[in-house]
């Protein structure tokens, strides 16, 4: 008889594997931005299969509307008006916007 593992101890495996993949597409994106673009697909997909919410710092490095890895002058804008911090994604050419705190 198979034991099962817990839902948690999955989630937990996976943050490990995602804030890895992130790290990953962070060393490897001036040398090759196809393959930290690919690296941000497997961890956003990874997430997904185990139903896990990503912590804000890399919720914030990722296009909500196309997944696209984001780094500020080379794939986005950001800029700050009002209390929000807005991005803009050169991929899909959609704003993401988000509240500072007070």
């Amino acid at each position: 008889m198979v034991k099962r593992i817990p839902k948690k101890v999955k989630q937990d495996i996976a943050l490990d594997r995602i804030k890895f993949l992130f790290k990953e597409a962070q060393k490897k994106f001036k040398v090759n931005p196809d393959l930290a673009q690919r690296y941000v697909d497997k961890a956003h997909k990874t997430a997904m299969k185990v139903n896990l919410r990503l912590p804000r710092e890399l919720k914030r490095k990722m296009c909500k509307h196309c997944y696209h890895y984001l780094v500020p002058s080379k794939t986005c804008r950001v800029r700050i008006h009002k209390n929000k911090i807005i991005y803009y994604c050169f991929n899909c050419k959609n704003y993401m916007r988000f509240m500072l705190k007070k």
